[in-house]
Parts: C-alpha cells; sequence; structure tokens
C-alpha cells in the first residue's frame, strides 16, 4: 500500500504531538512530586539604571481587545514558524549569586534591585508562570507587581481566544443604518414623496413633526417599515451574549494591571533571569527591607503547581544617619530667684458696687478657682509665695474719675477678700500640722509656709487696651464698625471719646457684650525658690532640644531633624541638609568645620554631587587617610563608588586600608 504524503506529514505532526505531550506529562509529574521553589537574587554589581537598561525592550505593537471593546495591550512581537505575529521577547541572562546587599538611601528614596531566575527545568511552551514578589518592610508585608513568563504554545492559545472573540465582535452591527433596507426605502421616498427625494443630498434638518405634517407620514414610521427586524433580534442577541462569548473564548485573559514584565519565552537552553528594580521612599526606623518570591504555574485556566517561596533576600539601607555626632551637648541656663505667675479671673460686681457677692454670675467657682491656686502654691516643694497684687480694671461707662475710685475700691475689696482667707487657711494648717488635709493630694500641710501673706490692691481706671483688642477680634462687628472705632479712640480725653461713642450703631453692643469682659481682677503672684540665697544661679544641662534633632536624624526624619537643628547650624544641621539633598545649605556649614574625616568624607559627597570630581576625590582620600574605614564606606555611596571607579583608587585606597 502506498502512503500518500499528505498522510505521512499527518502522522508525522501527531507524532511529534504525542511527544511534546509526554515531555510535558512528565515534566509536570516531576513537579509536584518535587515541588519547585522560586530563584531570586540581589544584583550586586548592577545598578538601578543598568538594570533597567538592560531590560528595555523595543516594541513591536500587538493590539488586544478586551471585553468591553476596548485596545488593552501593546506587546514585543516576533514572527514565528507559521509566519505569525506572536508576542515574545529574550530576557536578559546576567546572573549575580547573593543573599543580601547593603543600598544606600538618597533624596529621601531607595533602589531595590534583584534578579528574578526563571530556571529552565520548569519552562514550558504551553505553561505561564506567575511570579509575586513581597516586600516585608518595618513588619509590613507589601505585595509588588507581578512577573509572568509565558511559554509560546500557552500566548498563541491566549492570542487565538482574543481573535475568535474578535471574530464575534466583528459581526455585532454597530451602525444601525445596515439593518435597514435602504434601497427599498429610497425606492419609496423617490415613488411617493419626490419632494423629499429631491433634497436627498441636502443637508437641511427636516423634523418630524415637519415630515408628519407634509406627507402624512413620520419618518420613524417610514424607517421602521423598512427595518429588517430578524437581523435587529440577531444584532441583539449577539450583544447580549458578549460577557458570555469572552468566557467562552479568552480562557486566560492577558493580564495588564499590577504587572511588571508579561513577556514571552523563545527557545532557549538555560535559565531565564529578569531584573526587577522597585523603589521605595526611606522612613523613620527603616533599616532593613526584605524580598521574596513565590508564584505559580498555569495551563490557560488550569493551575498545574504552585511555585514555592524563595529564600529571603535582605536589604541593608545604608544612610547618612550613620555621620551623626551623637556627643551629648549642653547648655547653660540661668536661675532665678525670683519668679512670677499671673492668673486673670473675672470676677462680677454689681453696678457702681466694689463689694464681692458670690452668689453673684459665676464668682463662686471664680473665687474657688483662685483659692485652690493659693492652696496650690502655699504647698509647694520648690517655691514659697510672698506676696500677691491684685490688680482690678473697670469698663469705660461712667466718668473716668468715677471708674479710677471704682476700680480701687474694687481692687482693695478683692485683696481684703483674700487676705482674710488666707488667714484662715493659716491658721487651719497651724492646728492641724503634720496631718494631711484635703487640700492637694500627695502634699503634707507641714510643708506649708506659716508667715503671713501680704495681698496688695492695685486698680486701672478705665481698661481700654483690653477693648482694643476685643473690638478688633470681634467676628459680628463689620470692617467699617471696627475703623469708626479705632478713629474714634483718637480722641485724648476718655470720658469725651466714649461719649461720642454712643452714637455709634455698635455702641450698644460693645457695652452689652464686651464691657462686661473688662471687669476683671489679674493676680499677680511673687515666689522665690526655697532655700536659694542669691538672685540669679547658672547652671548647665543637657540640650534637649539638640539631643533631639540628633535622634530624629538616627530615626532618618530629616525633615524634623532640620527643623529641630537650623538654629545651631553645626555639623550635624550640615548632615540633615545633605541627606534631604539641601546641599548648598550643607557645604555653607561644613567649610566653617574643623577638617575631621566626618567632614571631609561629607564634602566630598557634596562635591561629588556637584560636579566638582577633583575636590572630591581630594576630600575623599583625606578622609580615608584620617579614617580608613572610610575606605569600606566608599563603596556604599554611589556618590563616592563613582569615583572610585572613574579614577582607580582602589591601589592608593589598599595603601590606607594596610597602614
Amino acid at each position: 500500500m502506498v502512503v500518500k504524503p499528505q498522510y505521512r506529514l499527518l502522522c508525522a505532526s501527531l507524532f511529534v504531538l504525542a511527544l511534546a505531550c509526554c515531555s510535558t506529562g512528565g515534566k509536570l509529574a516531576r513537579l509536584k512530586k518535587t515541588p519547585p521553589a522560586a530563584k531570586i537574587s540581589v544584583a550586586d554589581v548592577l545598578t538601578a539604571d543598568t538594570l533597567r537598561q538592560a531590560d528595555a525592550h523595543e516594541n513591536d505593537t500587538l493590539i488586544i481587545r478586551n471585553i468591553d471593546g476596548h485596545d488593552m495591550i501593546v506587546m514585543k512581537a516576533i514572527r514565528d514558524e507559521d509566519g505569525q505575529m506572536v508576542a515574545g521577547g529574550v530576557l536578559n541572562a546576567a546572573r549575580v549569586t547573593a543573599r543580601f546587599r547593603n543600598v544606600a538611601e538618597r533624596h529621601g528614596k531607595v533602589d531595590l534591585c534583584f534578579q528574578v531566575i526563571v530556571p529552565a527545568a520548569i519552562q514550558d511552551s504551553r505553561w505561564q508562570l506567575r511570579y509575586s514578589p513581597e516586600m516585608i518592610i518595618l513588619g509590613d508585608t507589601v505585595a509588588l507587581d507581578k512577573v509572568i513568563i509565558t511559554g509560546r504554545e500557552y500566548r498563541k492559545r491566549q492570542l487565538r481566544g482574543y481573535q475568535q472573540y474578535q471574530r464575534f465582535l466583528d459581526r455585532i452591527i454597530s451602525d444601525s443604518t445596515k439593518l435597514i433596507h435602504m434601497k427599498d426605502l429610497e425606492i419609496f421616498i423617490r415613488r411617493n414623496i419626490p419632494e423629499l427625494y429631491a433634497f436627498r443630498n441636502d443637508t437641511t434638518f427636516v423634523s418630524d413633526e415637519q415630515f408628519d405634517s407634509v406627507f402624512g407620514v413620520t419618518e420613524r414610521e417610514a424607517i421602521d417599515h423598512y427595518t429588517d427586524r430578524l437581523a435587529c433580534r440577531m444584532n441583539n442577541l449577539r450583544i447580549s451574549r458578549k460577557e458570555r462569548m469572552y468566557r467562552k473564548y479568552v480562557k486566560a485573559p492577558i493580564i495588564t494591571q499590577g504587572i511588571r514584565l508579561d513577556t514571552v519565552m523563545v527557545d532557549s537552553n538555560g535559565d531565564y533571569v529578569y531584573n526587577y528594580v522597585q523603589t521605595i521612599r526611606t522612613r523613620p526606623r527603616l533599616k532593613r527591607v526584605d524580598i521574596v518570591v513565590g508564584g505559580e504555574i498555569y495551563e490557560q485556566d488550569r493551575l498545574l503547581c504552585g511555585i514555592g517561596a524563595s529564600d529571603v533576600l535582605n536589604f541593608y539601607i545604608s544612610s547618612l544617619s550613620a555621620f551623626v555626632d551623637d556627643s551629648e551637648r549642653y547648655i547653660t541656663k540661668i536661675i532665678e530667684r525670683k519668679v512670677l505667675a499671673n492668673a486673670s479671673h473675672f470676677i462680677a460686681f454689681a453696678s457702681g458696687k466694689a463689694e464681692i457677692v458670690e452668689n453673684m454670675g459665676d464668682n463662686r467657682s471664680e473665687l474657688e478657682a483662685i483659692k485652690h491656686k493659693l492652696q496650690q502654691l502655699m504647698l509647694n516643694e520648690e517655691f514659697d509665695l510672698d506676696s500677691v497684687t491684685v490688680t482690678a480694671t473697670a469698663s469705660p461707662e461712667g466718668m473716668f474719675k468715677s471708674n479710677a475710685i471704682l476700680s480701687q475700691k474694687r481692687g482693695k475689696s478683692v485683696a481684703i477678700y483674700f487676705d482674710r482667707y488666707m488667714k484662715r487657711l493659716l491658721d487651719s494648717l497651724k492646728r492641724e500640722e503634720g496631718v494631711n488635709i484635703n487640700l492637694d493630694a500627695g502634699f503634707r500641710p507641714s510643708a506649708a509656709k506659716a508667715e503671713p501673706i501680704r495681698f496688695t490692691g492695685r486698680h486701672i481706671s478705665e481698661n481700654w487696651d483690653r477693648l482694643d483688642i476685643l473690638m478688633e477680634e470681634d467676628p459680628a462687628l463689620g470692617q467699617s464698625d471696627k475703623k469708626e472705632y479705632r478713629s474714634l479712640r483718637q480722641t485724648e480725653n476718655p470720658d469725651e471719646r466714649e461719649n461720642r461713642m454712643r452714637g455709634c450703631k455698635w455702641y450698644k453692643y460693645m457695652r452689652t457684650e464686651l464691657y462686661p469682659l473688662l471687669r476683671t481682677v489679674a493676680f499677680d503672684f511673687h515666689l522665690h525658690r526655697k532655700g536659694m540665697v542669691k538672685d540669679t544661679v547658672h547652671t548647665t544641662e543637657l540640650d534637649t532640644v539638640y539631643m533631639a534633632g540628633v535622634q530624629a536624624i538616627k530615626d532618618r526624619d530629616f525633615e524634623r531633624a532640620v527643623q529641630m537643628l537650623m538654629p545651631y547650624g553645626d555639623y550635624n544641621t550640615a548632615v540633615a541638609y545633605c541627606a534631604l539633598d539641601r546641599n548648598t545649605n550643607a557645604m555653607a556649614i561644613l567649610e566653617k568645620c574643623e577638617r575631621t574625616a566626618q567632614v571631609n568624607y561629607m564634602m566630598a559627597l557634596l562635591y561629588s554631587r556637584a560636579g566638582d570630581e577633583t575636590n572630591a576625590v581630594r576630600h575623599y582620600l583625606m578622609s580615608c587617610r584620617q579614617n580608613p574605614q572610610y575606605v569600606h564606606r566608599g563603596n556604599l555611596d554611589p556618590e563616592i563608588s563613582r569615583l572610585i571607579t572613574g579614577y582607580d583608587l582602589n591601589d592608593q585606597l589598599s595603601q590606607y586600608q594596610n597602614n
């Protein structure tokens, strides 16, 4: 029997397909028996810029349409053996093996560069490998963009599904005129309505009402008569089936959201390596970031097996905060023997009266607050109360001389009231010497002062200064009212001034709402420190504000550090400025500092940023000569490592380490 060539080709194809299926099945069985683990490594010798360039592909356009009919993806395309365009890309295969890396913080950011390794053992043209990197930062786990590696057959089936769905979409008629027997409609109009047919090429608008009134039939009725109703029903049916047909044809949709890479594997005998760069913003107390990668293997919409989590990569962030000088800083503080404390209270008086009435207004609560303050001062362990000055003020209504006399009487009245209260309090303390009393929790009356306290009464006839503030800040008064008040306020005689204001529209409001707030009593408490003889003592104590600024640098809260250290303008201030890339401010401070190893290194870094490589190299070598530890540090800072490589400084630097 003679076998025809076409049958030989078919048999060969089936044989190859059977081998491929056996190979795929055997590979899957091995993977299920020994589940694969993801592999990642830090890109220890590559920078973020070179990694981005290495994985930058030139793209050919391949447009895919999603369920909504919108174009959704543009991918690199290659022509396969059948002449069809298939998305594809070759991944960079450079590999570096390391488990941790020191990375430099710059401009408040850090580049985490690592490599996702796709072993040849789990590559298959029918599969899609979905890698899911995660970042562990300050105890939180953050999902990063996925990396998807797609087999060529997998992608072809994906695209074939989209093509089938697109053919279905193409059958949906979007132009409604195609559902009308236009030729028959035109014949009808030409035969029966020649007047309308004459305007077939005219753009003049004719409303339905005009159409109906002239010809006895509406335009809608004419169109409905010649509409292909069967075709409309079929078209509406296709529209209603869009979502179901999308699920039927597109078994494995192409993912476009949250994806760092979606590329197609071409034939290769080795591993694929994708260079991943994740940029993060630094934050206070951030010293380490961990990266781990897991994943899954899919065959279209079917999960074949998982890819176990990789080993953890550790990125240790080297920050300029390491250059902080945490030496304690002290300030000289002057302690005064005499201290003045004050408080203002509102005590209501009857009109034209100076006697204190406890039940009037809020007098009772105000008087109790003053008594409580006096009790605290009497029992204070640090200060002794010497005397109290009471200043009473009055509002401007009435004659100035009368108000002066009235405010003076009120001041004396308050002084006498509390003088009597203090005598009763001291008598009580003497009677119960050594016994706890309920004056203030935690104190004993034995610590109280037994000598009488002198109260002095003062007065301010009319409190115009306070009234100025109340008028200016009152939101109920307009700007014109305030301007008029300021003008009348210039009147020298207070009685004439107040009399002129009586004619203003805002006077009644001022007298009713603001005048009562002027009848206050101010208390000035004169104290001295116990056991202190000299009027002033100079003492040295830790500068807590400065040390808080230093701690802010250690916590990498550089904005806060600058705010706290700016008034000092010293080396640590320069470190905070440099960390925020405020290089001019930092250099201006460092130029005035002693040229220590730290200062020279910082200046080298700043000169490198400014492009002055001559001074940058000179100061860096000086810092290494002063302190060989900066030889290693230079490799951590990109501004300095660039100088080491560009000027081949390693030989010279080794001399400093050996010495």
